[in-house]
Order: C-alpha cells, then sequence, then structure tokens
C-alpha cells in the first residue's frame, strides 16, 4: 500500500503547527510565563525555542522523512538490527497517556462553549465559576459526554486520512485560530489597565534571571510547545516528498508556534491585570478566572464564546496529531485500514479518558502516583518521563548513531553553512539540556 503524502508542503506546516498549538499554547504558556516573571521568562523561551526548539524539530522531522515510516519504524529503518526502535515505544505510550487526559480537558471546553453559546455562562452562575466547574468536572457521566464528542470529532478527521482529513482540517484551523485570538488580542489591549499586563509580560525584571528554575520552566516549555518528542512531528515528517525542504518548513512552524503563544499571552495578561488578577493563579485560570474576568467586560458573553471557540480548534489541531501517531504504527504492523485502526485508537484512549473524568469524582481519592490525581499522574509520566526519553533517543540517534554527512543530508543542511552549527547542538547541546529537564522534572535533580 503507498504511503499517504501531504498534498502541499503549507499543508504539512500547517498541520504541524496544529500540532504544536494546542491546549499548552493558550494557557499553558500564559500561566508558566505568569509564574516565572513575565519579560525574562519570555525572552529565555524565544531564545530556547530558536537555539534548542526548532533544531530539535529539524530533526525529528528528518527522521520521519528519510524513514517514511511510523515512530517505531523508523528507527527500526535507519538502525536495523539494534534495540533502538524500543525507544519509539516512548512515543506511542505518550500518545495514549496524552489524548486520554487532552480529550477530558478539550471536552471541558466545549462544554464552556455550549454555556456561552446557550447564555448560561454570559452571568455567573449562583454557584460561581469557580463552584460550576467543580460541580461539572465531579459529576459522574456529564464530563465524559463531553469527551466523547471531543474524540468523535478527532476520530472522524484522522480517518478521513493525510490528505482529506488532517491537512484540510488544519488548512482552515490554523488561519481561523489566528484571527480569532488577533481579534480578541485588540479587545484585550483596549481595556483600562491593559498596559500593565503589557509591561509583564514584554518589560523583562533581570533579576529573575539569577533563579535557576526560570531556565527549566522556559526550556520545558519551549520542548513541549513544540510538541517534540512523542513522535507526531517524526509522524508527519513521513508524509513529506523528498523534494521539500525541511530548514525553512521547521523554522516557519517553530515562528508561528512562538507566534500563537505570545498573541495568547496578550490575550490573557491584559485582561488578567486589568481586573486585578493573580497572572500566576496557574491552570484554574482558563476554567475559572478567565469566564469571571470576561462577565465584567463589555461583550463579555461574545468575547466567552469566541474564547472557547478559539480553545477547540487548537484543541482539536492537536488532538489529531497525537491519535495519528499510534494509528500510524498499528496500520503498518497489523496492516489493518486506517479507518479500523484509528477508530480503535481513539475508542481505547476515550476508555482511558473516562478513569479521568472519573478522577475529578468517585475516583478522586485514586492517586496513583504520589499524591497526584489519575490526570495528573498521567501527565506527570507522559510529560516527566516519555517525552524526554522520546526526544532524547532522537537526538542521540542523528547526533551520534548517524554518520555526520548523513545526518546533514536527511536535514537538507549538506551545503549550508548552519549544518554544522544544527548538529553541534543535536550530538552535544540538546541531550545535556533534555537530560536536566527530564532529571529536574521526575523530581531526581532540583533547582
Amino acid at each position: 500500500m503507498a504511503r499517504e503524502k501531504w498534498g502541499t508542503k503549507l499543508g504539512f506546516m500547517l498541520a504541524a503547527m496544529g500540532s504544536a498549538v494546542g491546549l499548552g499554547n493558550i494557557w499553558r504558556f500564559s500561566f508558566v510565563a505568569g509564574e516565572n516573571g513575565g519579560g525574562a521568562f519570555l525572552i529565555l523561551y524565544l531564545a530556547f525555542v530558536v537555539l534548542i526548539g526548532v533544531p530539535l524539530l529539524l530533526t525529528e522531522v528528518s527522521i520521519g522523512r528519510k524513514a517514511e515510516s511510523d515512530v517505531v519504524g523508523s528507527f527500526k529503518k535507519l538502525a536495523p538490527g539494534t534495540p533502538w526502535h524500543l525507544t519509539g515505544f516512548f512515543g506511542i505510550a505518550s500518545a495514549f497517556l496524552i489524548l486520554s487526559f487532552y480529550a477530558v480537558v478539550a471536552g471541558w471546553a466545549i462544554y464552556y462553549f455550549w454555556n456561552y453559546v446557550n447564555g448560561s455562562f454570559f452571568s455567573q452562575p449562583e454557584v460561581g465559576y469557580d463552584g460550576a466547574f467543580g460541580q461539572f468536572i465531579s459529576h459522574s457521566w456529564h464530563p465524559i459526554g463531553w469527551t466523547a464528542l471531543f474524540m468523535i470529532l478527532t476520530i472522524v478527521i484522522v480517518l478521513s486520512g493525510v490528505k482529506k482529513g488532517i491537512e484540510a482540517a488544519n488548512k482552515i484551523f490554523m488561519p481561523l485560530l489566528a484571527i480569532l485570538l488577533i481579534v480578541l488580542a485588540f479587545f484585550s489591549l483596549s481595556l483600562d489597565g491593559a498596559s500593565e499586563g503589557m509591561k509583564f509580560l514584554f518589560t523583562p525584571d533581570w533579576s529573575a534571571l539569577s533563579n535557576p528554575s526560570i531556565y527549566i520552566a522556559a526550556l520545558g516549555q519551549a520542548f513541549f510547545s513544540l510538541s517534540l518528542g512523542m513522535g507526531a512531528m517524526l509522524t508527519y515528517g513521513s508524509y513529506l516528498r523528498k523534494e521539500n525542504k525541511l530548514p525553512s518548513a521547521t523554522l516557519g512552524i517553530g515562528l508561528m508556534d512562538t507566534f500563537f503563544a505570545i498573541i495568547s499571552g496578550i490575550v490573557i495578561f491584559p485582561a488578567v491585570f486589568a481586573f486585578g488578577i493573580d497572572p500566576s493563579s496557574g491552570p484554574p485560570l482558563v476554567f475559572i478566572t478567565l469566564p469571571t474576568i470576561f462577565e465584567q467586560m463589555p461583550f463579555g458573553g461574545i468575547i466567552g464564546l469566541v474564547f472557547f471557540f478559539a480553545l477547540i480548534l487548537a484543541s482539536l489541531s492537536s488532538s489529531v496529531s497525537i491519535l495519528e501517531v499510534p494509528t500510524a504504527y498499528f496500520m503498518r504492523v497489523f496492516g489493518w485500514t486506517r479507518f479500523a485502526t484509528s477508530v480503535l485508537m481513539g475508542s481505547i484512549m476515550f476508555v482511558f479518558g473516562i478513569a479521568v473524568s472519573l478522577g475529578f469524582g468517585i475516583w478522586s481519592g485514586v492517586t496513583p502516583i504520589g499524591d497526584r490525581n489519575i490526570l495528573d499522574s498521567m501527565d506527570y509520566l507522559a510529560s516527566n518521563i516519555f517525552l524526554p526519553l522520546g526526544g532524547l533517543s532522537m537526538a542521540l540517534l542523528v547526533g551520534w548513531y548517524m554518520k555526520k554527512a548523513t545526518a546533514l543530508e536527511s536535514a537538507d543542511l549538506s551545503t549550508s553553512p548552519i549544518g554544522s552549527f544544527w548538529y553541534g547542538i543535536i550530538k552535544f547541546v540538546a541531550p545535556i539540556l533534555i537530560l536536566l529537564i527530564f532529571l529536574n522534572s521526575s523530581g531526581l535533580l532540583q533547582f
């Protein structure tokens, strides 16, 4: 069976951008930046995206395009007769864990969008937004229904194929998401007191740089916001044609991903400061803090509706790339059809998602890892262990297993003056930094 291909290079870039731009950019960037001093964090984040994130992105995509296979098959092809392919299962495991809880949170976003559509959240519920959120997520089956809806949308896009499903959807999602966020940013900037939020985001407090944890936070955000280590970019790269040049595409993806993170900060921080909210209020920012702010704004209900619609678009564009990782692997190994494989993989993830959802209700006392609930335990395993190890294995394959000439040729850098610089980063710098993230986030080394 001939391997599917992207219709255009732009289609690949939009799909890869969609993979990178998700819940992490819309809300994780904002609260991590809020917790780490704003401007100084932003400068470090931008530096790490360009110096580490984009070279790693190029590495992952180049492995996929050269091998033209999934995350396990690519290692088998490029390192035959070695156990290297086993590291590809870090990506498969990450995908199952991440989409299982990602779909639950995205289901919450759909629920909020629906409540803005019917006007229920235009004004604060009797129990407050805090109480309404708590009641909803702790309900036994309501959140599961919204998770199911999100998973059905994800599965339908993936079973439609690379060109007609993933590429076609992202050609609509990404421009629309950009327009929605830009409109929201302009509205946020028009608020009284918005300048304080802009000052927080763009004026660095240089003293913050004396804290080692800010470097790890910025590096981790750059690494995870570009969707590295799971094999999504490798799988997407495997659908590229040989004539598509990689350096310009990956740089474009890195810059656009950063644009979405910054524009999300411009949407959130001016509003947060205009209404006197603590910018480091953390993960509840989206589902409790922002609805409270929207209610106090002129046309706040409409703003809330647009915001949560944008959040759904960002979630979907990422979820299809996550589902594609195991779908591509099982299609190759068992020869199953795309329809059957994507439905089966999505259904398994949905079943895991039921456990995640119940972890906020009747299973709230279940703490698989330490005192973490089911969602946090899955997130911890995927983000702190599997993703860094997956990224590390890709950097080591290209930097230490492949010959330098082969690595440069795979990345379209054979004749480029930056080829040796890129190779040096992948061989020496990236493995050390990934190891630092891994040791710090797993608690083995604290900064």
